[in-house]
């Protein structure tokens, strides 16, 4: 079955300019012109990414992001912001709420569908390794996408998932920043070194107890390890 992407875009030419490039490279897409259509369709259909503009004619994009990102049935689902705010501020923000990229407008369509086949790439490889057992508090399910402290699951968005499974993939490893950006990233060099520590915070305070399994090597980066 063809992956399905849900296009978020109040601009009807942008909508059928992606649907189409998306299409030809075997891709199924919804387009949808606001957050409330984008809401409705999720209620019955879950895609494999969603495409989401920032300015929306009923809600801002980062709203949306976040509200995705902090349900359950949707943290999942990899998001690419497109958008005409071109700020480098505004793209720190959209990736530290969890998107995992983010395309300026006017932007390239051969460019788009080659960072949604990035993602999805991503994903897939995630989804593939096994569950990992950390300690006898954390487990982490990539075939599931669910992380578990004590036998409760822990919400996680996408970036906060693929961080601690890129940390859980070495045990005791230390990976510098730098190597955490390039994982989480690759290219987009916009996004700061401070942006990897706001995730990290944000991962140990959710994983709670669990959060200790995480460490900071003083001024080369992270590593995760049992003891």
């Amino acid at each position: 079955m063809n992956k399905l992407i849900f296009i978020v875009d109040d601009e009807a030419d942008i909508l059928e300019l992606v649907s189409l490039h998306l299409k030809k490279s075997g891709f199924e897409t919804k387009g949808v012109q606001d957050a409330e259509t984008l809401f409705n369709f999720l209620n019955s259909h879950i895609p494999d990414l969603i495409i989401l503009d920032l300015m929306l004619p009923d809600a801002d994009g980062f709203d949306v992001c976040k509200q995705l990102k902090k349900d359950d049935k949707f943290s999942s689902i990899p998001i690419i912001m497109l958008t005409a705010k071109g700020e480098e501020i505004d793209k720190v923000v959209g990736l530290e709420l969890g998107a995992d990229d983010y395309i300026t407008k006017p932007f390239s369509p051969k460019e788009l569908v080659a960072r949604v086949k990035a993602v999805l790439r991503r994903n897939k490889q995630i989804q593939e390794t096994k569950r990992i057992q950390i300690g006898d508090k954390l487990v982490i399910d990539p075939e599931k996408y669910q992380v578990y402290v004590d036998g409760k699951n822990i919400e996680l968005t996408s970036t906060e998932f693929r961080l601690l499974h890129f940390l859980s993939s070495k045990k005791g490893w230390v990976y510098t920043r730098e190597q955490i950006l390039d994982y989480l990233w690759g290219n987009e060099k916009i996004v700061l070194d401070r942006t990897v520590d706001v995730h990290i915070k944000h991962l140990r305070e959710k994983l709670g107890d669990a959060g200790k399994f995480i460490k900071n090597i003083r001024g080369i980066g992270y590593k995760l390890e049992e003891q």
